[in-house]
């Protein structure tokens, strides 16, 4: 049986007035293609299905066409309601700054990563989608975080983006106040964190570290 992988991407698509966000698509694509060439199945879904919006920040003349080829992948995703844990064995949450809006306050999201994480299965984001585990609380009330060994996009590279005044909060310390153990790494360097079945990762350069302790776990 090839295992089957839920990659939960964002809908959210404003950042400030005149200025886009959305999914940053090199930490889509990689796991993406690191997954297909597994031979796993894919299924991409987000909050509210159809669209995502790739963060037009992420792609310039440089971003190799292998990775801007995926973007077709973000079209019509399919509605988190509509999906049921029990035919995955992993979920997946890549960023981008879209993420910080309307993954930490999705309910049937919450109920997700609740249910894959209490069925041993792995539960794994990286750079801003670890904001999605920010709402996620166990079954008995404990954030699904709390004194686990986390990785996100730290606060200090958020501080270099000089988005912080428009972010509905700093994802770090979010992360640090649910009670996480937050590893930092320098910024912009690859760094991922395993914690039993919790995998997750600083930033964009983390990316395929990430898609492939997912990998190495599953087998």
């Amino acid at each position: 049986m090839s295992k089957s992988i839920l990659m939960v991407v964002t809908n959210h698509t404003e950042l400030t007035e005149g200025k886009t966000t959305g999914i940053w698509l090199s930490e889509f694509a990689e796991a993406y293609s690191e997954f297909i060439k597994k031979g796993y199945k894919v299924t991409v879904a987000s909050p509210l299905g159809g669209k995502s919006t790739v963060d037009p920040g992420s792609i310039d003349e440089s971003t190799p066409q292998e990775i801007l080829d995926t973007e077709k992948y973000l079209q019509d995703t399919v509605k988190l309601d509509d999906v049921s844990y029990e035919r995955f064995d992993a979920i997946f949450l890549p960023g981008g700054h879209g993420a910080m809006f309307d993954l930490p306050g999705n309910k049937k999201l919450q109920e997700l990563l609740r249910d894959f994480y209490e069925a041993d299965k792995i539960v794994a984001a990286v750079c801003h989608g670890p904001a999605g585990l920010t709402g996620a609380t166990l079954s008995n009330g404990e954030p699904l975080v709390a004194g686990k060994r986390v990785n996100a996009f730290t606060d200090k590279e958020e501080a270099q983006t000089g988005l912080e005044p428009v972010l509905p909060f700093l994802l770090e310390s979010k992360i640090r106040d649910l009670g996480a153990i937050f590893v930092a790494a320098p910024n912009w360097s690859t760094h991922y964190e395993v914690d039993g079945n919790l995998i997750t990762g600083q930033n964009p350069q983390s990316t395929l570290a990430v898609a492939n302790a997912v990998i190495e776990k599953l087998g």
